[in-house]
């Protein structure tokens, strides 16, 4: 029963996540964040959580609700609900929390939790990472994390169509 148990206990609220951090940082610990739509998971997403989880000794994912990704990636969007997006990802070992963002980015999230590190993936710089600045500003760091070549889940869908 620990699958139908723990992965549920992950998926909190801002306010509840906040909680956690606060309990985690009394303790010395540190939280990395990092975030995505994770629509279809593929080895480019869990090396991506992988490489954020271990910047800390705790790890934070925002997750992208269904609307939040519609009005980014267009109305054929996500393939997974969020219900299914978040179950799997709070599944992974290396993810202590979960938490749906209805924004189109994670800005009020990161500003509300402000981790110790903020990290991401992909193409961006210091200057386009949304909430770079604020965790800068409280002490964190920002860490940009190498895409991994030949996985993307629009490929995925590409491939399936075809």
């Amino acid at each position: 029963m620990r699958f139908v148990d723990g992965f549920q206990k992950k998926i909190m609220t801002i306010a509840q996540a906040k909680g956690m951090m606060h309990a985690w940082k009394i303790t010395g610990k540190t939280v990395a964040f990092t975030n995505g739509c994770f629509d279809i998971l593929h080895p480019g997403h869990l090396f991506s959580i992988a490489q954020a989880a271990k910047e800390a000794d705790y790890l934070i994912v925002g997750l992208n609700s269904d609307a939040s990704i519609k009005r980014l990636k267009g109305q054929d969007r996500p393939i997974n609900n969020t219900d299914s997006r978040a179950m799997i990802i709070s599944n992974l070992a290396m993810v202590d929390v979960v938490v749906i963002f209805e924004e189109d980015t994670p800005y009020e999230l990161i500003t509300q939790l402000l981790p110790d590190v903020l990290v991401k993936g992909g193409d961006y710089t210091i200057d386009t990472i949304v909430g770079a600045k604020e965790v800068i500003a409280n002490g964190g760091k920002v860490i940009i994390n190498p895409i991994v070549e030949g996985f993307s889940t629009t490929n995925i869908i590409e491939k399936i169509k075809n």
